[in-house]
């Protein structure tokens, strides 16, 4: 369940499989693996310091930040695959979030400041085989294996986070 702090418009932490944590926040000059990093802005055009190399498929208002469950990452792992944070292009990687809540038309609120909504799946692309056995892509598709996806979000609201941070799922 969540609060609202109507001061501030702004989610009140409160237990539930709603809430977690920023688990990495990672950014590039272009391409994969993305780099961890402490902190980072996160601004309607994306988070500061990560650039996308194709724009047609890649980045703008729509897919300005790429999330990604740490679990999901976790399992993957365990299967063989040498997947890790940032390694399939992911910004933001959270923990304890129930993923399957993380849906199209979601809003996301991370730290004190930013608000993201869901905007859609991410279709992977042959830039991120590195990470899996045999380039095999398709583990992370929402469409061959629904639950497992990356999200883009869009930028409701702009805001600095750090590692650590609350994340807490908007709405129902």
């Amino acid at each position: 369940m969540m609060a609202l702090n109507s001061q501030e418009g702004f989610p009140c932490r409160m237990a539930g499989k709603g809430t977690g944590s920023l688990d990495s926040i990672n950014v590039s000059d272009g391409g994969v693996p993305k780099r961890s990093t402490l902190e980072a802005r996160v601004e309607i055009g994306g988070v500061a310091g990560d650039r996308q190399r194709n724009l047609k498929y890649h980045g703008g208002p729509e897919r300005a930040v790429s999330l990604f469950a740490s679990e999901l990452i976790e399992r993957i792992h365990a299967e063989g695959h040498p997947i890790a944070p940032g390694s399939t292009g992911e910004n933001l990687t959270v923990r304890g979030v129930e993923w399957s809540l993380v849906v199209p038309g979601r809003k996301v609120g991370v730290g004190t400041e930013l608000v993201l909504e869901i905007t859609s799946y991410v279709v992977p692309c042959r830039t991120i085989q590195a990470s899996f056995l045999d380039g095999r892509i398709s583990r992370i598709s929402q469409k061959i294996n629904p639950g497992w996806s990356r999200v883009y979000a869009k930028v409701v609201r702009a805001g600095i986070v750090r590692i650590g941070d609350d994340v807490v799922l908007l709405g129902s």
